[in-house]
C-alpha cells in the first residue's frame, strides 16, 4: 500500500487551476485576434474591388485609343481589352461618351465602394 501511494506522488500532470487559465490565457488572445482579422479582410476585399477599378480604367485608356470613344459595356472591355474582376467584385460602367466615363466598382463584402470619372479622375 505504501508503494502505491509514492507512485501516486511522482506522478506529473497538470492541475485544473493551471488548465483553466491556460484557457483563460487562449480566450483572451482570440477575443484580440479575430476582430483584427475581420479588419484585415475587409481592407483586403476593398483593396481588390481598387484594383478591379484600376484595371478598368486601363481598359478604358486602350478602348479610347482604337476607337476614339470611351466604351459603355463591362462585358466588352473584359473580352476584349482583358480587364478582369475578382470573385465576388462587380464594376460598373455607369456613364460612357466620347469624351468622359464614369465607374463604380465594389466588393460584396467590402466596406467602400470606390469610383472615377474620367480621364485623368481620382479614385474615391
Amino acid at each position: 500500500m505504501l508503494m502505491k501511494l509514492n507512485k501516486m506522488k511522482n506522478q506529473k500532470g497538470f492541475t485544473l487551476i493551471e488548465l483553466m487559465i491556460v484557457i483563460a490565457i487562449i480566450g483572451i488572445l482570440a477575443a484580440i485576434a479575430i476582430p483584427q482579422f475581420s479588419a484585415y479582410r475587409k481592407r483586403a476585399y476593398n483593396s481588390a474591388a481598387q484594383s478591379d477599378l484600376k484595371n478598368f480604367i486601363t481598359a478604358q485608356e486602350a478602348y479610347y485609343v482604337d476607337e476614339s470613344t470611351y466604351c459603355s459595356s463591362e462585358t466588352q472591355l473584359v473580352t476584349s481589352y482583358g480587364a478582369i474582376t475578382s470573385d465576388k467584385v462587380t464594376v460598373a460602367i455607369n456613364t460612357a461618351t466620347a469624351n468622359t466615363y464614369d465607374m463604380t466598382a465594389r466588393h460584396s463584402t467590402g466596406a467602400v465602394t470606390y469610383s472615377i470619372t474620367g480621364p485623368g479622375g481620382k479614385i474615391e
